[in-house]
């Protein structure tokens, strides 16, 4: 089953490692960078693991073109 943030790359045509790329570029790690792709935040109740905080999240939002809310399920 795909993330949200996957549903969301592939309406822009982006890929994983673009999608890592482009955040990486923007200060985040790699593996966060791929805990987000994968979807690892959807299944939190807070946001308050170190790796994934809601400012990475909004990189995400930033590199996907759209907004923090839509990556929320």
């Amino acid at each position: 089953m795909k993330s949200r943030v996957q549903e969301l790359a592939e309406r822009i045509n982006m890929s994983c490692d673009g999608f890592v790329g482009e955040m990486r570029k923007r200060g985040c790690s790699e593996p966060t960078a791929l805990k987000i792709w994968n979807g690892v935040y959807e299944t939190f109740v807070e946001y308050n693991d170190n790796n994934i905080q809601l400012s990475n999240l909004r990189k995400a939002a930033e590199v996907l073109n759209t907004r923090m809310g839509m990556l929320i399920p």
